[in-house]
């Protein structure tokens, strides 16, 4: 089979096209066939050593396919079942294994690729809304990167919640996009001081959360927009890091809580997976939630991919197809 490999980490070039051989489900794993695979922030951080892992790797951590096997001990899934899953290194490549516990059925009334596009991101986006800082109708969320594959997600079901969103983003079409999911303000941050314009918004108050994936660019100016005792969820740096931080300044800015989550700890347990797995196909399936896929590429174009992502130019899903 062909498989992107990294044998050693660096710039986008390091996304080697190669032939290795297709892998064997052990008791417990099913080998799936790969529809479409999600290109994510975190694969960048892969592939450049930000989040080390053992050398050489498959990158990608979500895709969609059907169970070509299954292991001895398998029992919820057989072959020819439709599947997706996330969590699990691995998915530039035409098949993979995955452990049948990170695996969920796919609907029929769900395609395989909106699966492969929701699973990462918008797992991301429902713990956010309804774990992280469970938004509460009548409250007032900022949202960074609000037209990017999880920020257009997020703004959605921050509505859901019934809360007011406030979304940052870089160009008009962006602007547009952002407003198509449901935003109610847009700040062009390239125009516009967010910090500034955030008060403004909410008379002095300041939001009750900010959802920032953006990190070091953004932080200093997201503590300073929240209420006494909001919420700051960092759970990105596409950016960058945030540096070393004097704790004391969230007593001197209002009591703020920190907080700097992952999705892998808010699927741990399978129920919590087939939850947040379960509502986001109910609502691909009855239209009230919309799902933007940017772009497909050809498994072999993953350096393309990650530069379109680093670079801020796309606006929604990125795939990779084998």
């Amino acid at each position: 089979m062909l498989a992107i490999r990294v044998h050693q980490t660096g710039g986008p070039e390091q996304l080697q096209t190669e032939e290795i051989s297709i892998p064997t489900p052990a008791e417990n794993e099913i080998l799936v066939k790969i529809h479409a695979a999600g290109v994510n922030f975190i694969d960048i951080y892969h592939r450049i050593g930000l989040y080390p892992l053992p050398l050489p790797f498959t990158p990608g951590l979500e895709a969609a396919g059907t169970v070509e096997a299954v292991g001895s001990n398998v029992t919820d899934f057989a072959v020819g079942d439709r599947v997706a899953y996330s969590s699990q290194l691995g998915a530039y490549a035409e098949y993979a294994v995955v452990p049948a516990e990170k695996a969920v059925p796919v609907p029929a009334d769900v395609s395989l690729t909106d699966a492969a596009a929701i699973m990462l991101q918008g797992m991301t986006a429902h713990y956010l809304v309804f774990s992280t800082y469970p938004l509460q109708p009548g409250e007032t969320a900022l949202i960074h990167a609000a037209a990017g594959g999880v920020g257009l997600l997020l703004v959605q079901l921050a509505k859901k919640a019934g809360a007011t969103v406030i979304g940052t983003v870089s160009t008009a079409e962006k602007a547009a996009l952002a407003t198509a999911a449901g935003a109610d303000h847009i700040i062009r941050y390239t125009e516009t001081d967010f910090e500034a314009e955030t008060m403004r918004l909410t008379d002095g108050r300041g939001v009750d959360v900010v959802y920032d994936s953006v990190g070091q660019a953004t932080f200093d100016k997201s503590l300073n927009v929240l209420r006494n005792r909001g919420y700051m969820v960092l759970f990105g740096q596409s950016s960058g890091p945030v540096p070393p931080f004097d704790l004391g300044e969230l007593n001197r800015k209002g009591s703020l809580f920190v907080t700097r989550p992952s999705l892998f700890h808010y699927i741990a347990e399978r129920k919590d997976l087939l939850w947040r797995a379960g509502d986001l196909f109910q609502w691909l399936a009855d239209g009230s939630l919309k799902l933007r896929i940017d772009r497909t590429l050809p498994l072999a174009q993953a350096a393309e991919a990650h530069q379109l992502l680093a670079g801020r130019k796309t606006a929604g899903k990125v795939l990779l197809q084998p």
